[in-house]
Parts: structure tokens; sequence; C-alpha cells
């Protein structure tokens, strides 16, 4: 066992796990399953690397959610009012597990089934509105408005209350270091958001999961009011974020690699399992939210004080050879069950269902509307959002090829 007092410190450059994340990760995975680490915010913070470990940590329940348990003088994170930051990600049992019931049941799969027409709906809607250009960015045309239509849609957002939300929340989630006041004016943004929107749904309540929720808070007192406005958020948020950049990354992977997509396109029942295998390969979240461990405990065999700081690496989990072979090569007829992307343990996420359908639709409506879609940059020169929270491409070029109409698609993909 390492002593905890002369820890594993790996020279690493936090601006290479951005970069660089399934390169850097591995190198410290092989090199040893628990690292110490300096984070982009300047703190030290333990690294956990390898997919056992990884796994097992996810769902300890003596690696706490909640800020409160961190070290005095430690972590700090992203500064929110507590009207955005009473949500489940800071959470324990059992506060966590009271309001995680509240909305488990708009989530479930018989009910995320239903949504199944109306997001086909929409996919067709948005392919078909795509600029007539030989060449098209899918993340602000396609992977971006889906998702958000989808999830404005499921809480009772107004269309006229969507416009520069994305915005807001790329502030919060990679923000610009040269710019530290965006993200502060984007927390009063959706703040006012948040306020306003809950005040019209509390005036005129509709057939939506926020009116629902609104009655369980004023009805029921089973939410306080900055459980109601932090869960709001959260759904808001999580519900498109990373549903975004797992359809952009999956796109990507697929058409960086054109027999695996030509795989898909031959065999419809393959969309499933490919799914998985691209959530795996290529998936939005590199770290899972760091955990504070409220006693000391063991991970990989090394010893982490209670109090600090734990990342719980995704992307050199899901690389990791003694859990997949051949982990670095993407094959859609992988058996890639048991990945992270959607958490494990207490805090799977609650939207799994519905991110699922979401991707399966969207690579289903693109490839069957442009089967000759390609990039319109070689792969690496893709480029991703700056941040260690999120894994996501800045912009998506492709060439649509042929460009046929609405009336030559068909349901061959999925």
């Amino acid at each position: 066992m390492n002593n905890p007092t002369s820890p594993p410190t790996p020279a690493v450059d936090p601006g290479e796990l951005i970069e660089d994340p399934y390169g850097a990760y591995g190198r410290l995975r092989e090199e040893g399953p628990v690292h110490r680490i300096t984070g982009t915010d300047g703190l030290p913070a333990w690294l956990v690397t390898r997919y056992d470990d990884v796994r097992e940590a996810l769902a300890d329940p003596r690696l706490s959610l909640d800020k409160h348990n961190a070290t005095p003088g430690g972590y700090r994170g992203m500064a929110l009012p507590p009207a955005l930051d009473a949500n489940l990600l800071n959470m324990d049992p059992p506060d966590h597990t009271r309001i995680r019931r509240m909305v488990s049941k708009a989530f479930t799969p018989r009910h995320v089934e239903g949504l199944r027409v109306p997001i086909r709906r929409t996919a067709e809607r948005l392919l078909d509105s795509l600029p007539g250009r030989d060449e098209v960015d899918l993340i602000p045309s396609y992977a971006a408005p889906l998702p958000i239509i989808v999830i404005c849609d499921l809480l009772g957002v107004p269309q006229s209350r969507r416009a520069g939300f994305r915005a807001w929340t790329d502030a919060l989630v990679a923000p610009d270091p040269t710019r530290p006041e965006r993200a502060r004016e984007a927390v009063g943004d959706l703040l006012s958001f948040f306020t306003r929107l809950i005040a019209d749904k509390r005036a005129r309540p509709a057939d939506d999961l926020l009116s629902a929720l609104i009655a369980v808070r004023d009805e029921e007192d089973r939410l306080n009011e900055d459980e109601l406005m932090s869960l709001a958020f959260l759904l808001l948020v999580a519900g498109y974020e990373n549903t975004v950049h797992l359809i952009g990354n999956a796109v990507a992977a697929l058409l960086a690699h054109p027999e695996q997509l030509a795989a898909l396109r031959a065999d419809a029942a393959l969309l499933d399992r490919a799914i998985e295998e691209l959530a795996r390969y290529d998936g939005p979240v590199p770290l899972a939210i760091r955990r504070f461990p409220t006693e000391d405990i063991v991970i990989g065999g090394v010893t982490v004080p209670a109090g600090e700081t734990v990342l719980l690496s995704l992307a050199a989990a899901h690389r990791d050879p003694r859990r997949f072979p051949d982990p670095d090569r993407l094959d859609i007829g992988r058996d890639a069950g048991g990945h992270l992307a959607l958490g494990h343990g207490i805090h799977y996420c609650l939207g799994a269902p519905l991110a699922r359908m979401e991707t399966g639709i969207a690579l289903t409506a693109l490839f069957d509307r442009f089967p000759d879609l390609s990039l319109a940059v070689p792969p690496h020169d893709l480029r991703r959002r700056p941040s260690m929270r999120s894994r996501g491409l800045l912009a998506l070029p492709v060439r649509p090829a042929g460009r046929p109409g609405p009336s030559d698609a068909h349901a061959s993909v999925g």
C-alpha cells in the first residue's frame, strides 16, 4: 500500500488531459491505478484510472458528492447560488433518494418509448432545414438543437424562452479562462431564467414535468424552493448537455471509421450495440463528478484521506484492456455492456433511456437522409471543447454529398 503522505506524483500537464485524454489517462492507467495530480484549478486531487477501481468507486457510499464533506480549504468548485446548487450532483442519500424518486417516472423506458415518434419528427424537421450548402456544421444545426428541443418540450419550456440557453451553459461547463466574467454572468442569467420560468408555470400550469414538480413543491411540500429550482436547472442542463456530445462524438467516430458505419447500415440490428460501443469509445464525460471520502479509504491499494478530492477517470476506464480487449479500436459489434458513460450505482444517469433513444434516432435519421455523408476535415482536425468536464466537439463540419430530399428518407439503420 502506498503511503498517503508520499503518493505517486506523475508528471502530467492538465492541458494534456484536455487535448489528448485517452493518451494521457492511458499512460497514467498503466503506470498505476491511483495518482496524485494537480487539477485545472491548481488544487491536488486523487485520480483513479482502472476500470474495476472506477466502477467500484462509483458505487461506494463512502465517496460523497456533498461538497460539505470536502477538506476545509480544499475543493472550491463552481460557485453557484443555493437556488442552483441544491441539486442531485451535490447530494447523498437520503435527500438524493427523495428527490430522484420524484422525477424517475418521467424517464422510465416505458415512458421514454412514448417519445420516440415526436423525437423522430423533430430530427427529420431539423434535417429538412439544413442549409443548402456543400458543407454543414452538424453541431449547431442538428446535434445540439435535437436534445434541447426534446428536454425543453418535456419540461414545458416555451419556445420563446429557449434562445441563449446553450450559451449560458457552455460558459459554465467549458469556461473561457481568459474571460472569467462570462461564467459569473451566465450564473446570473440562469438564475433569472429559472425564476421567471417557475413563476410563469405557477401562474399557468400545464401538462409538463416542470408543472408537476411545482405541484409537488406547493401542494405536497416534498421539495423546498432551492431544491425545486436546482432540480429544474439540472434536468434542463443534464437533459441535453451530455446528449449533444454523445450524438456529435458518435457521428464523428462513425464517419472516421467508414467500415463501422457500413456495417451499421448493413445490419440495423446492430444499432443498440453500436450506441453502447460509441458511448464507451468516445463518451461525453471523461471524468465523473468529483467525490469526497467520508473516511480514509483504500482505492487500488492506495489510502485516500477523508475529505480529499477523488476524480474517477471514465476515459481511462473505458480504454482499460483488462476490461475491454483491444480498447482503442471502435467495434460496433463489441459487447460494450458495463461501460460507465452513463454512470453506475445510485447516481446512474436518470435520463439514460432518453439519451440512448435520442442518439439512436439521431444516427438513424441522419444516415438514412444522407447515406454518403462525409467529414469535411480530417478527423484529427476536429476542434473540441477545452474542458476536462466534458468531451464534445466545437464544430462538426460535414459534406452531405447528394443531399437527397425528405421523400428519400427511409429506415434502414434503425
